[in-house]
């Protein structure tokens, strides 16, 4: 029997119990799938999947068919009581495997057990073709809730074809719900001026991707921002008089910006009627009872023109109220309600008035975090689903040691505190730089500590196993030598951004921009009071790069690791067959040269010594460098194009020409 180590094929997520047996089992030429009626599906897809996989990795065409009259290779089943012991208890999405010379039957305790075990079986036919290992596998989730959360909004908003895919993705990897974060991209009756330009999801859009997603066995969950988060809407004229600070609804756009500002001014009664007809419309297009609502990062709350109201009642009764009020309007109708918990547990007395109904979206990103807020909600005896990140935002490629940091830390707190689920998350922020395909590594270890998240499963293991299953790379080192290529990022999309939007337009200091960057946002009184004006734009850029010093002297050796990395991984994509994430790759590798050499030229132009101690290496010349910048910018946008609508592809673009602009007026 072969050990785990040498071993070429693998299943994620890794099952609860599986007997590896010595002998092989060969799929007949001409086989068939007999699919149980009492299953459900419908139109038979869990067999279409088999079907499809085994003509893609044997070439021969299968036969389907239901009822007792007909044989099958394969038996799709749904269990009696006497298919699952005590343990398991007949756990929902529970299945059994078994593959031997009589063939191949999955059991599973209901529809949702049976596509899991269909998974299961895919994800070896893809490795081994006609030639199974025999087995048998008794497997159960951990997590009844296994989740992903897409960001739809801040710069990218997915095709439906995409979508489609992805769903495809998550149903593999044995995922059950899918949510997309939507602010403003959404084409709400009466919003256009709000949606307009963003290629905005329709009503027609939303009801097919809910009819696909459902025939996979995935729950698609409204999720809408009804309270904060409302930066598009509340510069709009029409809405303006809604948010907290309606004066500031013309200034420059700011990506930065956008993350802090705008929230809706609870104490005006006309902004629960705006949030309520948002919740209305929106749920009427999902078959799913949940509905999340939200309420994240309320920044403004109380500080603009609600600031009477919450001296007078206290920020944390003004929005304990207004959400209690969203989600009883909701309950009324039959829904049961969900909201991001970063707002509650920062104001521990609002989760004591939380309804039973309620669900807390327990978001905890940090890849060193600990299960302190997570015990916090379980204490209080609110209902929570954890949420860690892929952490691919603001960055060309993922930070993929983080993300597996991150969940597999969130998912066994949630275990041990009772949580009912986990929900990945999967944000864009400054634009949505980061190609959603880049993802996957972070969405699979998702998958499997949702399921399994007590599994003794090391991260270079799961980096191999990643490699085989998903991208059927041999040699199992490609996601290993991606994560080696995310280590070179020393200047990131994120610096970029914050060193161009460091300008107000008119040459003085954002100073919202600012007290975001923790080397000046402690500087900007000291600095007023030290000398009675305020910061200008160009010390508040000295001082960021300054601070970046001891990072900056890492760009020549990390940019000749990069470089590196791409001779290392070229070959192993070129096997791969799979020209679409081979592109992507590259493009993301090439783009953070590009940026890493960008931010090695703003250092000498700023005189940080380190730029100027680092030998002969160089950027080569600002002029060059500007011209490659918009070379590239203009094939990362091709690759977007594979995978997204417009939306403001143009706001990428243009940060990427004002970086070059600046390159070519400091090589004057």
């Amino acid at each position: 029997m072969a050990s785990e180590n040498t071993r070429k094929w693998a299943i994620i997520p890794e099952p609860n119990s599986m007997t590896v047996g010595e002998g092989t089992v060969l799929l007949p030429y001409a086989g068939r799938v007999n699919e149980s009626i009492a299953i459900g599906d419908g139109d038979f897809l869990l067999a279409h999947q088999l079907v499809a996989d085994i003509r893609s990795a044997t070439g021969t065409d299968w036969d389907i068919a239901t009822g007792d009259m007909w044989s099958g290779f394969i038996r799709l089943r749904i269990a009696d009581s006497r298919d699952f012991d005590s343990q398991d208890g007949g756990t929902a999405g529970a299945y059994t495997l078994t593959i031997n010379t009589d063939g191949i039957t999955i059991t599973g305790c209901d529809f949702e057990g049976v596509r899991n075990g269909v998974q299961t079986l895919r994800q070896l036919i893809r490795q081994n073709g006609a030639v199974l290992p025999e087995l048998q596998i008794a497997d159960a989730p951990a997590c009844q809730i296994r989740g992903y959360y897409l960001d739809a909004t801040r710069g990218r908003v997915p095709t439906l074809a995409w979508l489609k895919q992805w769903a495809d993705k998550l149903c593999l990897y044995k995922y059950n719900q899918l949510q997309l974060y939507i602010e403003h991209t959404f084409a709400f009756d009466g919003m256009s001026e709000t949606w307009r330009g963003s290629s905005p999801l329709t009503p027609a859009d939303t009801l097919e991707f809910d009819q696909y997603c459902a025939n996979l066995g995935i729950e698609l969950v409204p999720s809408v921002s009804t309270f904060g988060h409302q930066y598009v809407a509340m510069r709009t004229q029409e809405l303006r008089e809604l948010g907290e600070f309606p004066e500031d609804a013309d200034r420059p756009f700011s990506f930065i910006e956008r993350m802090r500002h705008h929230t809706l001014n609870v104490a005006d009664d006309r902004a629960f009627a705006f949030s309520a007809q948002l919740v209305d419309s929106y749920l009427q297009l999902f078959r799913s009872k949940r509905f999340n609502i939200c309420a994240d990062e309320t920044f403004d709350l109380g500080k603009g023109k609600s600031k009477q109201e919450a001296q007078r009642v206290g920020v944390a009764a003004l929005y304990a109220t207004y959400v209690g009020k969203l989600c009883e309007h909701l309950s009324k109708q039959g829904r049961e309600p969900m909201f991001w918990g970063d707002i509650a547990i920062e104001m521990p007395e609002i989760l004591e008035t939380l309804p039973n109904n309620v669900t807390l979206l327990n978001w905890q990103y940090d890849p060193e975090a600990t299960d302190e807020k997570i015990q916090l909600v379980a204490k209080a005896g609110a209902k929570q689903i954890v949420c860690p990140a892929v952490w691919g935002w603001n960055a060309l490629l993922p930070r993929i040691d983080d993300a597996w940091n991150n969940i597999a830390r969130i998912a066994r707190y949630g275990i041990d505190c009772g949580a009912e689920g986990m929900l990945v998350t999967d944000w864009g922020d400054f634009g949505h730089v980061n190609d959603p395909r880049m993802a996957v590594p972070g969405m699979i270890f998702g998958a499997q500590y949702a399921w399994n998240p007590a599994g003794d499963t090391a991260e270079n293991d799961l980096l191999e196993r990643i490699s085989r299953v998903e991208y059927g790379d041999c040699s199992a080192r490609f996601v290993a030598l991606l994560r080696n290529a995310s280590a070179q990022a020393v200047f990131t999309w994120r610096e970029l951004v914050e060193y161009l939007e460091l300008d107000d337009g008119t040459g003085n200091c954002n100073t919202d921009v600012a007290q975001t960057i923790p080397c000046l946002a402690d500087r900007l009184v000291d600095h007023l009071s030290d000398c009675g004006n305020a910061m200008t734009v160009r010390e508040a850029r000295n001082r960021m790069m300054r601070n970046m010093a001891t990072t900056i002297e890492r760009i020549p050796q990390a940019n000749r690791a990069l470089q590196q990395c791409m001779v290392d991984i070229a070959p192993i994509a070129a096997h791969m067959g799979n020209p679409g994430i081979t592109a992507a790759v590259r493009i993301a590798m090439e783009g953070q040269l590009l940026l890493n050499r960008v931010g090695f030229a703003l250092a000498e132009a700023h005189d940080v010594r380190d730029a100027h101690d680092a030998g002969d290496w160089r950027p080569s010349d600002y002029r060059a460098l500007a011209r490659e910048l918009e070379c590239w910018c203009e094939a990362y946008a091709k690759e977007w194009n594979a995978t997204s609508q417009p939306s403001e592809l143009h706001r990428i673009q243009e940060t990427v020409w004002k970086a070059a602009d600046e390159l070519r007026r400091i090589s004057k």
